[in-house]
């Protein structure tokens, strides 16, 4: 029986160890997640368009007339 087990088991190790530890170890990275931030001056750009339209409404054509 030993003679038979020696091999059996030499056989297998040889055979079990090289596709077990092939190319080594798998290492797997999560790339970060990102995010766009929201804008801060989002209120920004419409209170100046609405000054602008007040004020050209309000400063309007204020020349005279050519007689």
């Amino acid at each position: 029986m030993k003679k038979l087990a020696a091999p059996l088991l030499a056989f297998t190790l040889a055979f079990t160890s090289t596709t077990a530890f092939a190319g080594g170890p798998v290492v797997v990275e999560e790339e970060p997640v990102v995010e766009a931030a929201s804008p801060r001056s989002g209120w920004i750009v419409p209170v100046v368009v609405g000054l602008i339209l007040i004020c050209a409404v309000a400063c309007g054509n204020d020349d005279e007339p050519q007689t």
